[in-house]
């Protein structure tokens, strides 16, 4: 029989029982079974709204209900494999054990993350900005590269991401990017990415070719469901209208349908340009300085409002949550959690944020 390195199946055993112990598992069939009567009841769907809240609170319940019953099940296989590879003398076997042991490591992994979250917002959509700091054009390309960046992670997870503001830099990059991301537990997983970000390079806009160091800052909003109230009052904002110039073609140039709005008493701004028409980018600034009044309640009633966003800081030297070096050597590391990689590429191109991410909430969780 070939030699493989045998996983300690006893480990995830117990990896899923504490698992199912975090997620309520029982607790949360029943919620399931409580949802499933209520959604078919006469009349249900004459409330929309509320019928759409009951529904993804189903669809949440429903998946967590799945994702633990097929780890149950993978973990069984994986047993049943083992004990049959060493009756039979099946190489093919234990190495089907083997693979299914890894499968759901990773997926323990998964379900891991997720019980983390303890906040009902941690488990729908974000509102990311990055916003070039400190370093002139440098800066504006540094913004547009985390913004593809994110974009690559985000496909990676199976996220659609909608931009809402992208406008151009004076040359090069962009002079700030504003993207909602929609899927299961966006919020809760990119609100790691808060925070300042480094990059150190050779500059491509200097004839001398000297090295750099520029930052963006990220900020990252929970996308507020209908049924948390934030009352604005009319009289408190100021909304600009004026030509689009960002990404959607070649009609947004023609109208005036980018919105600016501004909430006067606190000078918040938010401005959205990316949809076709100006109610549309009404609704969505609206849709955003909601989000940011409601964080700001809440870090007025309380102390705990780095729950919902880090502490807020100046984008540049000293701040940094992360660090990116093109040269003299390569290297991404979390200042946080000591995490780091050499394969910058993999990092910057191809979205590997999940090690970090990961790493993150590990570490905020063990500090708290």
């Amino acid at each position: 029989m070939i030699e493989v390195v045998r996983p300690d199946v006893k480990a995830l055993e117990q990896r899923l029982d504490e698992v199912e112990g975090y997620l309520h598992i029982e607790e949360r069939r029943q919620e399931v079974a409580s949802l499933e009567a209520q959604s078919a009841q006469p009349g249900f769907w004459d409330d929309a709204e509320s019928a759409r809240a009951v529904m993804e609170q189903l669809t949440r319940a429903r998946e967590d209900v799945s994702a633990l019953s097929s780890a149950r099940e993978k973990l069984e296989e994986a047993k049943t494999a083992f004990e049959l590879g060493d009756e039979m003398d099946d190489d093919d076997l234990i190495l089907e054990a083997c693979e299914l042991c890894k499968e759901l490591s990773q997926e323990l992994g998964e379900l891991e993350l997720s019980s983390w979250f303890t906040d009902e917002l941690d488990h729908g959509d974000a509102i990311v900005t990055v916003t070039p700091g400190q370093g002139g054009l440098e800066a504006q390309d540094w913004c547009a590269m985390l913004f593809r960046m994110y974009q690559a992670y985000c496909a990676k997870r199976g996220w659609k991401v909608t931009v809402n503001d992208a406008p151009a830099g004076e040359a090069i990059g962009l002079d700030r990017a504003m993207f909602t991301v929609s899927g299961h537990n966006a919020y809760g997983m990119l609100r790691a990415e808060q925070g300042v970000h480094r990059l150190v390079r050779i500059s491509p806009t200097d004839a001398k070719k000297r090295r750099q160091t520029t930052f963006a800052g990220v900020e990252v909003l929970p996308v507020l469901p209908d049924d948390i109230e934030v009352e604005i009052n009319p009289d408190d904002l100021r909304i600009d209208v004026f030509h689009s110039h960002g990404h959607g073609g070649q009609g947004v140039n023609t109208t005036d349908s980018a919105v600016r709005i501004t909430h006067l008493p606190t000078g918040i701004v938010v401005t959205c340009q990316n949809e076709r028409s100006q109610l549309q980018n009404k609704a969505f600034a609206m849709n955003v300085l909601r989000s940011k009044l409601y964080e700001m309640e809440l870090e007025r009633r309380a102390a705990e409002m780095d729950e919902l966003r880090g502490p807020k800081h100046d984008i540049s030297w000293g701040n940094q949550i992360r660090s990116y070096v093109l040269y003299p050597y390569q290297l991404v590391k979390d200042l946080r959690t000591e995490v780091e990689t050499g394969n910058v590429d993999a990092v910057l191109s191809g979205g590997e944020l999940d090690p970090f991410i990961i790493a993150y909430h590990r570490w905020a969780v063990a500090s708290r």
